[in-house]
């Protein structure tokens, strides 16, 4: 197997992306081709010591930044990292591709260079939450700020699929955010999307409030771009703040340091839960072939994360599961129109 990563695209490129790269070919079996500035690549694989031959590196001049417009750039920054990494999965040179660089410049590359699976209205980015219950997959969380029903409903499908699939869950619970856990609550989009889902070949169970989001009530949490963004953004900053506090609270004395050292064992495994380094990245779920859009701070351990999943969703087939199940939704409800 094969993963290309952009090795140009995060705030810290391209130490981490060489550094968890060089750990997912020894530790994964895999072959990876580093996508950027080939001078730089090289000379942090040569600090590392990497001598295997498992790593290659495909020269890539330009970078799209969060300044850039998308689609514009993506057709304008021919030779951008991106763009090339994007062209070698679309032409076969490589299964998977992982890049922590702008959102919008991946997800421009994931729709107009990699392409949407047949019968998928929109992809949606959907990363992983650390739930009382275990990880969920939350979508979409970005990529479509203005929904219609048939896309949430496709989202719960695709979603279902994931999380079966690659996270282990057993016939996933999907759910979709809502003001209420009554059918009739919500707006249009929302009561439509729940009487589509209902129909759907998956395990539907209704609506779910926000507060209920992390004590594990659903495996895959559907709702539209813009609310999924708010969620997922107020999870981050609420893990940082409580660590943050936990921490302050335990390093006031002595006796309160006594007590920190007492629980240590505890608070790791806590923080572990809550790090978004464990999961690596935000699948870009409906494209014929998988994206990764990992964080733009990701560190090394990061991107081995996200090298991994993208390793475990290829293996998996997800992509033909996603298109039978469109298939058997579709069937159900005589045509979905987006």
């Amino acid at each position: 197997m094969k993963i290309i990563v952009d090795a140009m695209g995060g705030d810290f490129s391209p130490n981490p992306q060489v550094e968890g790269s060089v750990k997912a070919a020894e530790e994964l079996g895999i072959e990876i081709v580093l996508v950027g500035d080939s001078e730089l690549i090289q000379k942090k694989l040569d600090e590392i010591g990497y001598k295997g031959t498992d790593i290659t590196v495909r020269s890539a001049s330009e970078v799209i930044t969060n300044d850039d417009e998308p689609a514009r750039a993506i057709r304008r920054k021919k030779d951008s990292s991106i763009v090339v990494a994007a062209n070698m999965l679309k032409n076969g040179e490589g299964d998977g591709l992982v890049s922590t660089g702008a959102t919008g410049g991946v997800l421009a590359a994931g729709l107009l260079i990699v392409g949407r699976i047949d019968g998928v209205l929109r992809p949606a980015l959907a990363p992983v939450l650390p739930t009382d219950k275990g990880p969920a997959v939350l979508l979409d969380s970005g990529a479509n700020a203005d929904c219609k029903a048939a896309n949430l409903a496709q989202f719960g499908i695709m979603g279902s699929v994931y999380a079966n699939n690659v996270l282990d869950k057993q016939n996933a619970r999907v759910a979709i955010v809502n003001i209420g856990a009554e059918e009739h609550k919500g707006n249009e989009m929302t009561r439509e999307a729940y009487t589509l889902l209902k129909k759907a070949p998956i395990n539907f169970t209704g609506n779910i409030e926000g507060r209920e989001i992390m004590d594990g009530a659903a495996d895959v949490i559907v709702c539209d771009g813009f609310v999924g963004n708010v969620i997922l953004k107020l999870t981050e900053g609420l893990a940082s703040t409580l660590l943050r506090n936990i921490k302050g609270m335990f390093m006031k004395n002595i006796l309160t340091k006594l007590s920190a050292l007492a629980m240590k064992g505890s608070f790791k495994e806590f923080k572990k839960k809550m790090d978004y380094t464990e999961y690596g990245g935000a699948l870009l779920l409906g494209l014929k072939h998988p994206v990764v859009k990992g964080h733009g701070s990701s560190n090394a351990k990061a991107v081995y994360s996200a090298i991994k999943q993208a390793v475990k969703f290829v293996s998996s087939g997800v992509v033909d599961k996603i298109k039978e199940d469109l298939k058997k939704m579709e069937e159900n409800n005589d045509g979905i129109e987006g």
